[in-house]
């Protein structure tokens, strides 16, 4: 599974970044009821832990399992280990919730959540020969006829990034020459970026990356705020599955940042890939295009007449391309009707540039791939980025080439495939994120309005930087 994650999480050819003389431990939590007092832990040479009681016996404990958030407490990043650990988000686990709902009480079922991302839509649209829409309606349906509840668009979802970014980008720039870590602003959607940021670059690259959420992330607040609330439901009473383009959102989705401590939830409890989509309709010996189709939930989904709406821009969600033309209309009274990429290297490496009286006022760069990523950062480290705005994406040619995605057929080939599903992605209808009404409306009920204190909360997060206690992040080229 290992060889699924984006590139900038595979940087060793080494088996496992956690050598003979390491061990990963979680430590053990013992509960003290009044009156008692705690037991011992001893360590023997041979590694075992033993439980010493206060009576002087001795029991051997089981070694505990670590869990994605504990990998995530290492210095190390994507290793065999850590993919062993991704299967405990795999399609089985949805089929269990699944079953376990029809054997249980009403009272005690969960309501079952799924956000499909346009990516995996427009990959699954490909491979069956449908539009993005009618995969959309018919994965609705194959999704409800095993018993799950609500199935939604993180295009919706998508909308709120945008906006935020957009909102936080104009922030950045007004205070650029007090912060010089204010700009440029790199984008905070792509996990394997932010993964390889903070254990790779630490509080050198972190102020830089945006605070905004991104569309999976963003619908883990809608889902288990917004959504739960509506519906007189706690958090833990809602399983919320997202489908992605890429493994890298399975640690998104671990992060603790999106643990709700009260609730004892996460705001996304599981991600499924394009590619386990697949492995569930094939379980369950469904072909997609023979499904009847089933109306698109409406509450959280871009649709305009029944029809899914995207975003104009890239396929990994169009940031560059919203950022650009609003702060040109913002800042500088600049209708940028069409974006003019200038490619610099190579493909995924493009600029954008807007010139007003001669001079260059904004200049925006898109950034995908390892190398790119690590040429960028270079730049940065020694003053040399002349950008104010960078969409970086961990994957050649972005999210819809995410490691995640369906493989191409015998009779395919890769490039052949990408291109057929950057068409399919690209033949939705455009939305501007500013005209959607109904965010409007949330922002103003839900979250007390754009940039308040609870919209901050919900929209936005925070990243760590992890301390390296190994020399285990070797890059060869």
């Amino acid at each position: 599974m290992a060889s699924h994650f984006s590139g900038v999480l595979k940087l060793t050819d080494l088996d496992d970044f956690i050598t003979p003389s390491q061990e990963c431990v979680k430590p053990v939590k013992l509960e003290k009821k009044q009156g008692e007092s705690v037991a011992k832990i001893q360590i023997e040479d041979d590694g075992s832990y033993f439980q010493i009681n206060q009576d002087g016996g001795k029991q051997k404990l089981e070694k505990a399992k670590i869990t994605l958030n504990d990998c995530l407490a290492c210095s190390g990043c994507i290793t065999s280990a850590e993919s062993v650990l991704i299967a405990q988000q795999s399609q089985e686990e949805i089929f269990k919730v699944l079953r376990n709902n029809k054997l249980a009480s009403a009272t005690d079922q969960v309501v079952v959540v799924v956000s499909v991302s346009p990516q995996s839509r427009a990959s699954l649209a490909a491979r069956f020969g449908m539009s993005s829409s009618e995969t959309g309606r018919r994965l609705t349906s194959f999704l409800k006829g095993l018993g799950v509840h609500h199935v939604f668009d993180t295009g919706f979802s998508r909308t709120f990034s945008l906006l935020e970014s957009q909102q936080e980008f104009l922030e950045r720039f007004q205070r650029k020459e007090q912060d010089k870590s204010a700009l440029p602003m790199l984008t905070s959607a792509c996990p394997g970026w932010i993964c390889y940021a903070e254990k790779t670059h630490g509080e050198f690259i972190l102020p830089y990356i945006s605070t905004t959420r991104s569309p999976q992330q963003m619908m883990g607040s809608l889902v288990k705020d917004y959504f739960a609330e509506a519906q007189g439901l706690s958090p833990r009473q809602i399983f919320h599955v997202a489908v992605m383009p890429c493994y890298d959102k399975k640690l998104e989705a671990s992060r603790p940042d999106f643990y709700l401590e009260e609730a004892e939830s996460r705001e996304v409890d599981l991600v499924i890939t394009s590619g386990e989509v697949l492995s569930m309709l094939e379980q369950e010996k469904v072909i997609l295009n023979e499904v009847k189709a089933a109306p698109l939930d409406e509450l959280f989904s871009n649709v305009n007449g029944g029809e899914l709406l995207s975003h104009a821009g890239g396929g990994s969600g169009g940031y560059l391309h919203h950022v650009f033309t609003h702060t040109a209309k913002q800042l500088f009274g600049e209708e940028v009707k069409e974006l003019t990429y200038k490619t610099l290297k190579n493909k995924d490496f493009q600029e954008v540039t807007l010139e007003k009286d001669g001079v260059v006022v904004l200049r925006f760069a898109s950034t995908y791939g390892f190398r790119n990523i690590q040429n960028l950062v270079q730049k940065l480290k020694r003053g040399k980025s002349p950008y104010h705005f960078v969409e970086v994406m961990a994957c050649p040619s972005g999210c819809l080439n995410g490691g995640g995605q369906l493989k191409p057929l015998p009779d395919q080939t890769s490039k052949d495939l990408l291109q057929q599903v950057e068409r399919l992605y690209k033949a939705e209808t455009a939305s501007l994120p500013e005209d959607d009404t109904r965010v409007s409306d949330l922002y103003h009920s839900w979250l007390h309005n754009v940039g308040a204190e609870r919209a901050r909360q919900l929209l936005r997060t925070q990243y760590h930087g992890v301390e390296k206690i190994s020399n285990g992040l070797i890059i060869k080229w």
